[in-house]
């Protein structure tokens, strides 16, 4: 049986070691310690501010140019005051429910015909108390690609036309269009990709797309003897919504030859925006968006962003939408300065 005092030695002896050892040892492992933990709170810090100063674009499929629109926001107008956060989006009609309903959504790029589709859906008050748009931006082109052995868009009367996936703005106007024609083509609602290769294999007669030109994923049809543009003819009440544009060579080398042009119909295109309650955080937010976009408005026209900035109006206005207030306080009260439109 051990003694007192031997056990007493023993713990001292102990605690001595422990001693020795926390004095050579805690000032490393202290070191990485508060290192640690000042990391972890700037690391805290920086996504309490992103948060604070995020604002969510939804745009377009990735081979479309409503991601390089918004891919270009992110790259001229993020800083420590604002930080755009661009998503891949479903098209046009999806855009405006995802603005509307989506937590963190707060803008999108959408086509101006959509809205129609909101109304056939029962959503039309919902839409009017709940959106917006900052700016008119630029018109987008229909395209319609097709099999050389049809020359007449009414030649696809009960032929296979893909129209891309349900909710898209293509989706949208392909079905105006056509009904407006008094033709009923097979829909099939494929996304671009799959369409293009259901085209060049001879399962379908035709591939409709909305989207700028040029259109990356239609250049690459480089064989006129195979596959070439259609013309949309602008007639009856397609007059109320579109607008007569001419396709050339310069836009699609390896469809179209020098001495033709291809007409067809253009849709205009907004920044739309969620009805935020003045003086509440998000709407602070995209007050923010909107002095930095209409502010630096002029790097979007530089070399190097997409060349479909060259078209757009800030003052333009948009039929059938009201403006964002924020957006029109800053256009009245710089109404007199013409650098708003570049």
């Amino acid at each position: 049986m051990r003694t007192l005092p031997s056990v007493l030695k023993t713990c001292l002896i102990a605690a001595a070691a422990v001693g020795v050892f926390s004095l050579t040892a805690a000032p490393q492992v202290g070191a990485q310690g508060v290192d640690g933990l000042a990391r972890e709170r700037e690391a805290a810090h920086a996504a309490r501010r992103d948060n604070a100063v995020s604002v969510g674009v939804i745009s377009g499929g990735v081979s479309g140019t409503y991601i390089k629109i918004a891919a270009d926001l992110a790259a001229v107008l993020d800083g420590d005051a604002l930080r755009i956060l661009p998503v891949v989006g479903r098209g046009s009609l999806q855009n405006l429910k995802d603005i509307m309903f989506l937590r963190g959504i707060d803008i999108g790029i959408v086509q101006l015909d959509a809205r129609q589709a909101l109304k056939v859906e029962g959503l039309q008050d919902e839409a009017d108390r709940r959106l917006r748009y900052i700016a008119k931006l630029y018109s987008e082109e229909v395209h319609l690609l097709a099999s050389s052995d049809i020359t007449d868009i009414r030649q696809l009367e009960g032929k296979s036309v893909n129209i891309d996936v349900q909710g898209s703005g293509t989706n949208l106007t392909a079905r105006i269009i056509f009904s407006a024609l008094g033709l009923t083509p097979t829909f099939t609602s494929f996304d671009q990709a799959s369409g293009y290769e259901r085209l060049r294999r001879g399962e379908i007669q035709a591939v409709a797309y909305v989207a700028g030109r040029p259109v990356r994923s239609i250049t690459e049809f480089r064989e006129p003897d195979k596959f070439h543009l259609l013309s949309i003819p602008f007639e009856g009440p397609l007059a109320d919504n579109y607008l007569p544009v001419s396709l050339t060579a310069a836009d699609y080398p390896g469809l179209i030859r020098p001495e033709e042009s291809v007409k067809t119909l253009a849709v205009g295109s907004i920044l739309a925006v969620f009805n935020w309650p003045e003086r509440s955080d998000r709407y602070n937010r995209i007050q923010r968006f909107v002095d930095a976009f209409f502010s630096r408005f002029s790097e979007f026209q530089k070399p190097g962003r997409h060349p479909k900035w060259t078209d757009v109006n800030l003052t333009a206005t948009a039929p059938g939408w009201r403006r964002f207030k924020g957006a029109q306080d800053w256009l009245d009260m710089h109404s007199r300065n013409s650098a708003i439109r570049p």
